[in-house]
């Protein structure tokens, strides 16, 4: 039987092409969770809590519409609003846990797939530290490897506009999740994230040594961002204006071709 939940460990790269180059690396572990197994998935551990305050934690109000109801009617409308027909007989998402309570996912990924675990669609659920929110609903084909696209809608960091777009390669969670997104403006790639974890399974000595290994991650990656964006200030990088707008929304992406 599948699991209702699992580790992914791993590490990211961002790296910025350009007038300022700049590059860094760092550790990191997520969750895979089935949104219907959420109470299943959780009820053996100790360290990993739904909803309270623990070492580690999950909260349905982290994701989606941020009321802390169940996660899949959401899920669910947010493809029916876009256009897209999926059987979604099983949804599962990826994401940082809350540790010591907090959290922050710079992107979340909701992944539908039919009864044979083909994969239908892709949610990227993209935050800012300002509290944004942004879902790119993408179509996908079952393929191994599935690339998509969509236009940038929100405005992430201080040195870039909303403007561009995004291409994404990803890889569905199995034994190994790889993901490459690939930022570009002018048809100029100007940025590239990577991510590659691989699966292990979801115990008490697995969350043990991953927080002894990585204490306080999900802090560390807000202290990164912070650190990173003043490197990449120190090295002159112009400061882009934010722009007004609303602080939740969604867009469609698009399959993309397999060369460009």
């Amino acid at each position: 039987m599948t699991p209702f939940a699992s580790l992914y460990v791993g590490k990211t790269t961002h790296a910025r092409k350009g007038a300022h180059v700049h590059r860094f690396t760092y550790g990191l572990y997520q969750l895979l969770v089935d949104v219907d197994g959420i109470d299943e998935a959780f009820t053996r551990l100790l360290l990993l809590r739904k909803g309270r305050f623990g070492v580690f934690s999950f909260a349905e109000q982290d994701h989606g519409a941020r009321d802390g109801a169940p996660l899949r009617p959401w899920v669910e409308g947010t493809l029916a609003a876009a256009g897209l027909a999926a059987t979604a007989a099983r949804i599962r998402l990826l994401c940082f846990p809350r540790v010591l309570g907090f959290v922050f996912n710079p992107l979340s990924i909701f992944f539908v797939e039919d009864a044979r675990g083909r994969l239908e669609a892709v949610i990227y659920e993209v935050n800012n530290t300002f509290g944004d929110t942004h879902a790119y609903v993408a179509p996908a084909s079952g393929a191994a490897c599935e690339r998509q696209e969509a236009d940038k809608q929100l405005f992430v960091s201080p040195f870039y506009g909303v403007e561009g777009r995004y291409r994404f390669l990803i890889t569905p969670p199995a034994d190994t999740f790889n993901l490459v997104i690939t930022k570009s403006l002018g048809g100029e790639a100007d940025f590239t994230a990577t991510l590659s974890a691989a699966e292990r399974a979801l115990t008490d000595a697995a969350l043990a040594g991953l927080f002894f290994r990585m204490p306080l991650m999900t802090m560390g990656v807000v202290a990164g961002i912070h650190w990173q964006a003043l490197r990449l200030w120190l090295k002159g990088a112009p400061l882009a204006a934010r722009p007004t707008g609303p602080r939740a929304g969604a867009s469609v992406a698009r399959a993309s071709p397999s060369t460009s």
